[in-house]
């Protein structure tokens, strides 16, 4: 990809700790004015990759261009980098107003444009009016909204976000999620974000990837990653599955198969590319992609027993068990109340809804 397009580019990034190897030969390109997340498992290498970028650690080998400017070993403060983390750092004896001018006042920007951009700042977070508030006097919500005040206003090329919104309640979590996406529109500068909610990654980013033990597993849109993982962990990792084993029979094209399915018969699926006949493969299906009868199970359908019901507003979750297969999960509408915990179903899906993967080996 052009150095014109992209914002941040690591190429063969590796940081160890010792022993420990937190990344490894990490290449990754990140657009011009994406919003692109990356998640992954505690100790997968997601903050560490952020730092390397942001210059609060040194890669241990490889190449980091933010811009198309290699930064490798330039100090944080002299990149066009800035970022925001869960714990705030805002500073307690300063007002909003200061505290977003903060690194203006540092880097001697003129009194008149610091005045415009100060104010232009505190309008996009929506917290006019408290501009000479004390961060004490502030909500969480509203605390991390100065934090990202004090980042933009210094118009970096790439804004990092650490785990920004960890520290606060889901419904207030939510609420900052919307204005995060309205900010990045607002403002187009590039945000590269981590978290461990799959949800939050998934609901405002352009493209997500998917880290595991140092390595990127795969990146792509939400829903391409979503609905055809590439691999076994990210299938697995990546929002709720049912895994049904299987092997590949033949190819029917690129990304297309014949699979015989354990204890479901032959299907046709589609997967990851690259799956050789014989190979050893998982099913994944979706949740919301089974459909329960009351019923006895059609053929190529499976023979299961409800073992709970939880009711989540809009959906229920149905927890299930087959003597074929072992243990489903479903997702059925709210109003679905005919599916009773003890009652026989018979579940079915389509060959659309199934994606193979190919065994960890």
């Amino acid at each position: 990809m052009s150095s014109t397009t992209t914002a941040i580019t690591l190429d063969a990034v590796s940081k160890s700790f010792g022993e420990l190897v937190a990344v490894r030969e990490l290449d990754l390109d990140v657009r011009r004015g994406e919003f692109f997340s990356i998640i992954g498992p505690s100790g997968c290498g997601k903050t560490t990759t952020l730092r390397m970028v942001a210059g609060f650690e040194d890669p241990t080998s490889g190449t980091i261009l933010v811009g198309g400017r290699d930064v490798t070993r330039i100090r944080p403060y002299h990149r066009s980098v800035n970022t925001v983390f869960q714990s705030y750092a805002l500073f307690p004896h300063l007002d909003v107003w200061e505290n977003v001018a903060f690194g203006l006042r540092e880097a001697r920007r003129p009194r008149a444009e610091i005045a415009t951009r100060v104010q232009e700042a505190i309008k996009l977070v929506q917290l006019e009016g408290r501009e000479h508030s004390r961060p004490s006097q502030l909500s969480g919500g509203q605390q991390q909204r100065v934090a990202l005040a004090r980042a933009i206003v210094n118009r970096p090329d790439v804004l990092l976000l650490d785990e920004p919104l960890g520290a606060l309640d889901l419904k207030l979590r939510a609420e900052l999620q919307t204005q995060l996406k309205d900010l990045h529109r607002a403002v187009g500068i590039t945000f590269c974000y981590v978290t461990h909610d799959q949800g939050e990654a998934f609901s405002m980013s352009d493209r997500v990837a998917v880290m595991n033990a140092g390595v990127l597993e795969q990146v792509g849109a939400p829903e391409e990653v979503y609905r055809r993982p590439q691999t076994g962990f990210v299938a697995d990792f990546v929002g709720a599955s049912n895994r049904l084993r299987g092997r590949i029979l033949a190819a029917d094209g690129e990304g297309r198969y014949r699979a015989s399915i354990d204890g479901v018969g032959e299907r046709r699926v589609s997967g990851a590319g690259g799956l050789a006949q014989g190979a050893a493969v998982v099913v994944v299906v979706r949740p919301e992609d089974l459909e329960l009868s009351v019923t006895p199970a059609e053929p190529g359908g499976i023979a299961a027993t409800v073992v709970d019901v939880a009711f989540l507003g809009a959906q229920r979750t149905v927890r299930l068990e087959s003597p074929a297969v072992g243990a489903l999960v479903a997702s059925t509408s709210g109003g679905a109340r005919s599916v009773e915990r003890g009652s026989a179903v018979g579940v079915t899906f389509r060959d659309e809804h199934s994606w193979a993967v190919p065994v960890a080996v």
